[in-house]
């Protein structure tokens, strides 16, 4: 898991698909998480609570933008603009757990 991105409205963050071998080191006697068949991204909208997880063709177009910007920088405000358009798709509640 990585922090893409973390503002007073949005948080963005990256899950990866082989989390299982990331924590394959901690010990045999530790149960093992279960393997994402793919990674994807989380965006949780601060301002009502919800979120969204993008997998599949949603996460590689997701994927696709962030290495435009890597080439070419964006503003907050454009990277906040495009992500209230994924906001729009946020209907889980954020809990924790």
């Amino acid at each position: 898991m990585q922090m893409l991105y973390d503002s007073d409205t949005f948080a963005v963050v990256q899950i990866h698909a082989n989390a299982e071998e990331v924590n394959a080191g901690l010990g045999s006697d530790l149960p093992k998480p279960p393997k994402l068949a793919r990674h994807g991204f989380e965006i949780v909208d601060k301002r009502s609570g919800k979120e969204v997880y993008l997998d599949g063709s949603w996460a590689e177009l997701f994927q696709l933008r962030l290495n435009v910007w890597q080439q070419k920088t964006p503003t907050q405000e454009e990277v906040e603009d495009m992500l209230e358009g994924y906001a729009e798709l946020a209907h889980t509640t954020v809990s924790v757990h």
